[in-house]
């Protein structure tokens, strides 16, 4: 069985969490952005993202050369907790911070590291990540855009769907099949960046219930990939991204969705002085507390260099069942009137979350598949 370390923040790490936590607080009076749940995923704004790079915030972790601040992995899982329980809008940002960055520094060149680090940095390059493809289901290892190679690079022909944030980022690093399939099909699968705004590219919007604009079917038609970027090694596309998922899956974004509505529900149950619905939110927050324990713990080792991929599996798993919960048992605690345009931010952080929470459990690995991988994780061991 796996084991993670328990953690114990630093006074200049509970220091750093004040000041983010000033930073936001301060914009949010100001009014540079309003609150609202799953942000992380519905809050693109680059003007935001921006605002954030200036701070030195976006690669807090990465090497001083590339524009990074060299800070621990916990100083930014603290970072990433107070973006998202102010509901802060960091979706433009988010997957290059949070996969791009650490997979081009593990696998990248030295040209793609000097070319997109810096600009990620400062809040001006974003990425999404080309992964599902249509009438594949869960099963990732069926990709069917095809990569041939002509003089110079590759042309690419095939199509993405469920691509967050395709319509506002720059690139994709995109999983291509570049060799025929084989007995095995996890082989011959390579990573390559795409330019999102290059001939041939086409993006289409697939909407949330709330009428917003996050995901994206994205479609190549004879787009050309120059040489230089292909990510690490040709054919090893499969291994490269079962790393990065680890980023995916492990972070407070998979228990913290919803926690604007639940920070609301527990102000509104103090202000009808409710003794016994609090007594039911505090089995929530204990539920909270562990969940994000054993999340910081997968971070540490993370850290670490040590492999995290069944403990991640079971942090987003778990974590993204209690981030559905939670807009349920708002239900049964207050009464509300869910609208999206509503005053009252209970009313519309639960419709929020009612809307979004159905893809809480499939954007990142489906629950089913990633009981699978903590099963075989355990009998493995």
């Amino acid at each position: 069985m796996f084991s993670l370390p328990t953690v114990q923040f630093t006074d200049e790490q509970e220091q750093f969490r004040l000041e983010v936590r000033a930073f936001l607080q301060e914009h949010l009076a100001k009014g540079t952005f309003k609150t609202k749940c799953d942000s992380w995923l519905s809050g693109s704004d680059p003007a935001f993202s921006k605002l954030i790079g200036e701070q030195g915030w976006i690669g807090l972790t990465w090497p001083k050369k590339y524009g990074g601040q060299e800070r621990s992995t916990i100083d930014r899982y603290i970072l990433t907790e107070e973006f998202l329980a102010v509901g802060a809008p960091v979706a433009a940002h988010w997957f290059a911070d949070r996969q791009t960055g650490p997979l081009l520094m593990r696998f990248g060149t030295e040209e793609q590291r000097e070319f997109f680090l810096p600009k990620i940095v400062k809040g001006e390059c974003y990425f999404g990540i080309g992964l599902s493809e249509p009438n594949s289901g869960s099963d990732l290892a069926s990709v069917k855009t095809r990569a041939e190679k002509v003089e110079g690079g590759w042309i690419i022909n095939g199509s993405k769907t469920w691509t967050s944030n395709a319509h506002d980022a720059h690139y994709a690093v995109t999983l291509i099949r570049t060799e025929p399939l084989g007995e095995k099909k996890h082989e011959g699968l390579s990573q390559l960046i795409i330019d999102l705004h290059a001939e041939g590219v086409t993006i289409v919007p697939i909407k949330y219930l709330t009428g917003e604009h996050h995901f994206n079917e994205v479609f190549f038609d004879n787009v050309f990939v120059p040489d230089n970027m292909v990510v690490g090694t040709l054919g090893n596309g499969w291994k490269q991204g079962l790393a990065e998922l680890a980023f995916e899956r492990s972070g407070p974004e998979r228990i913290l969705s919803t926690f604007p509505l639940l920070d609301e529900l527990i102000a509104e149950l103090k202000r009808q002085g409710d003794a016994v619905g609090m007594k039911e939110a505090a089995k929530v927050l204990s539920r909270l507390w562990g969940l994000r324990n054993l999340s910081i713990g997968v971070a540490k080792v993370l850290e670490e260099g040590g492999e995290v991929a069944i403990p991640a599996a079971l942090v987003k798993s778990i974590g993204t069942k209690f981030e559905q919960s939670i807009p349920e048992i708002t239900r049964l605690l207050v009464r509300t009137y869910p609208r999206l345009e509503a005053e009252r931010r209970i009313d519309r952080f639960m419709a929020e979350s009612t809307l979004h929470a159905p893809g809480f459990t499939i954007r990142g690995g489906t629950s089913e598949v990633l009981y699978g991988m903590v099963a075989k994780g355990v009998v493995g061991q």
